[in-house]
């Protein structure tokens, strides 16, 4: 074959990569779906974040940033190793768009979890991050839980350091209840701000009990994205 032959050849020209649509922030979504959480519990959760995601403040300050989108994933976590994804990369950029993701929650499978390894859901959301169709300035892992890590193949702290090397940051909320405290009787929030948080401006917020979920995630989100 002539040399002309084989740079026309269609199998040895690259094919260019497809360009990642550059958002205001991208946001992956933590949420706790461990054995302490039963079925009630569970849609309180799932409804907290589509109410807190459809809520008009969320949609302002989406809408204030230089680009007005942001995009948004949600993985559950529980077992070590096992945390799952279970609504990919949707982009909000108005009402429209925050109730598809609204209703994709909502309707999204329980995964099956037990334990709470949040390392290994903070190390699978940082792949998220990095994976997806969407990029930006600002990468976030909400983790939002109501126990301390527990059995991790990657400890918080491991994760999350990390993570923050990454230039990504790890915020979260604590949900107050039984079994909020760790073995040795600290504070959730406390041990959260000690072994999950991290980056720049990072920080934790509590919810005093699943159905103050919604309020403390809208102030939550808020505060991210504005």
């Amino acid at each position: 074959m002539h040399r002309r032959a084989l740079l026309a050849s269609p199998a040895l020209i690259a094919t260019p990569a497809i360009a990642q649509e550059r958002l205001d922030l991208l946001l992956v979504l933590a949420m706790d779906a461990s054995g302490s959480i039963d079925a009630d519990e569970f849609a309180l959760q799932r409804e907290g974040y589509a109410e807190a995601l459809t809520h008009p403040s969320v949609l302002a300050a989406i809408a204030s940033k230089p680009r007005g989108a942001i995009g948004v994933a949600m993985l559950e976590w529980g077992s070590p190793g096992g945390s799952a994804l279970v609504v990919d990369w949707m982009r909000i950029a108005g009402s429209a768009d925050a109730q598809r993701v609204a209703d994709a929650l909502i309707a999204a499978p329980r995964s099956p979890q037990s334990w709470n390894a949040i390392g290994d859901a903070i190390h699978h959301a940082s792949h998220i991050l990095r994976e997806g169709p969407f990029t930006a300035d600002q990468l976030v892992i909400d983790v939002s839980g109501d126990g301390p890590d527990s059995r991790s193949i990657r400890p918080a702290p491991v994760a999350r350091d990390i993570v923050v090397r990454r230039g990504m940051v790890v915020n979260a909320l604590a949900i107050a209840g039984p079994g909020s405290l760790t073995r040795a009787g600290e504070p959730l929030a406390e041990h959260y701000r000690r072994d999950v948080m991290g980056g720049p401006g990072a920080f934790v917020m509590e919810a005093e009990n699943r159905r103050d979920l919604a309020r403390a995630l809208r102030a939550k989100l808020i505060r991210e994205i504005a």
